[in-house]
């Protein structure tokens, strides 16, 4: 098992935490970011900023059993096809029976969007969103380890 970070967009505290458990569980953690971003981590990949080059490089390096923390949904249906763990930094962890409603929901802000809309964004981080992301890795830390 080993936890995979989609860098790209992913808070520092998230970051942070994500490290610590794993060097505290001996569970390896690879960061993956395009080299528009400054990431301190041993075990960092790079790669160049053409849309989804983050996303491929993880999708790569996932194998069953792993634990992926990414806000693309996306990549969280990719990572779930591939029977690991995907988990958002706001602490919610994605599901095979969810994955049709949020692809769709995308694709119809994107239309949205592509029209002249615009679409509200995240809201600001909480410490509420930190406890709930923790509470839920450990969770599947816990459980499937």
């Amino acid at each position: 098992m080993k936890i995979l970070i989609d860098a790209d967009a992913c808070p520092k505290a998230v970051l942070q935490y994500c490290l610590d458990i794993g060097s505290k569980n001996d569970i390896p953690v690879l960061t993956v970011a395009s080299f528009n971003h400054n990431i301190a981590s041993a075990n960092h990949i790079t790669v160049g900023g053409t849309s989804q080059e983050t996303d491929m490089k993880v999708i790569n390096l996932t194998e069953p059993g792993d634990i992926v923390i990414t806000q693309d949904w996306g990549l969280a249906a990719m990572v779930l096809a591939k029977q690991a763990h995907c988990l958002s930094p706001a602490g919610i962890e994605y599901r095979r029976e969810k994955m049709d409603f949020l692809l769709e929901e995308r694709e119809i802000k994107a239309k949205f969007r592509r029209s002249g809309g615009r679409t509200k964004g995240p809201g600001k981080r909480t410490r509420e969103d930190d406890s709930r992301f923790a509470t839920e890795l450990k969770r599947i830390l816990t459980q499937f380890s």
